[in-house]
């Protein structure tokens, strides 16, 4: 989000905080991302509602006619702060509702000491979609039931991961958003990682590194970026050696197919 957004999403969680301490967090999440969801179908509704020229108050009223007794208080308030606010595009209403659905979600897994699990597990998954074209395309077919695909993550991956893991993928699946399962859970992991102040690091080797390895690692890009990061590790032969790191934009590589590649550079500049 930009300008007038990112100042609105500022103002609404500054409210969505101020409820949230009180609520059933994961059932707020669920509120959340149900009240995003009904206004990507209802595009009569959120241009309504995202109308700067409208009253904010006269559409506060409209959201808790709607709402009231549906989802939890806190869900209500923070969608009435959102409807109140003025943003640059109407879709950066539901774009909100939904980060903040994330947020609530996140903050559930660290309630419950699960915010490492979850950060691992939705990096994981993003893996597995990545290697298997059949599972990507089972749980991104347009045409496809929404309950089958439901079912299908039930299945898969069930007790095997943090409920709030389950939550956000079904949510991804469920309602893409029109972006890409990949983008999605990207998005998802770096929201879960911001509930800490964390930067988020794929480091990419050509073995799996052992725990001291990663503690270490991990430790020299918390010096180095003066925040706490999570670091995740993606195996790949490619590599042949050393290892490289991607923190947003930045790349940091150690690799030797990095060394050739510069070297490449070098020599055709």
């Amino acid at each position: 989000m930009r300008g007038l957004s990112r100042n609105s999403l500022a103002a609404v969680e500054e409210r969505f905080n101020a409820v949230a301490g009180s609520a059933d967090l994961g059932r707020l999440a669920e509120d959340l991302f149900a009240i995003a969801d009904l206004l990507d179908r209802e595009h009569g509704l959120r241009r309504a509602l995202s109308d700067p020229s409208r009253p904010a108050a006269q559409k506060a009223q409209v959201v808790r006619g709607l709402l009231d007794g549906k989802v939890v208080e806190a869900a209500l308030a923070t969608a009435e702060a959102a409807v109140e606010a003025k943003w640059s595009r109407s879709g950066d209403l539901a774009d909100a509702l939904e980060q903040l659905g994330v947020v609530a979600a996140a903050a559930e897994a660290e309630a419950n000491r699960k915010l490492d699990e979850v950060e691992d597990e939705l990096f994981r998954f993003g893996r597995i979609v990545a290697g298997s074209s059949e599972l990507r395309r089972a749980l991104t077919d347009a045409a496809a039931p929404e309950e089958g695909k439901r079912q299908l993550l039930r299945d898969l991956l069930g007790s095997r991961v943090a409920p709030t893991t389950l939550r956000l993928i079904t949510q991804l699946v469920a309602h893409p958003r029109g972006r890409s399962l990949e983008v999605g859970l990207e998005e998802y992991a770096r929201l879960v990682a911001q509930q800490r102040q964390r930067l988020v690091a794929v480091v990419r080797s050509a073995v799996e590194l052992s725990e001291e390895q990663k503690r270490r690692l991990t430790a020299w890009l918390r010096t180095s970026y003066g925040r706490d990061v999570h670091v995740n590790v993606e195996v790949d032969p490619r590599v042949l050696g050393g290892f490289s790191v991607r923190i947003g934009d930045e790349i940091i590589d150690t690799t030797i197919v990095g060394r050739i590649e510069e070297v490449r550079r070098r020599l055709a500049g």
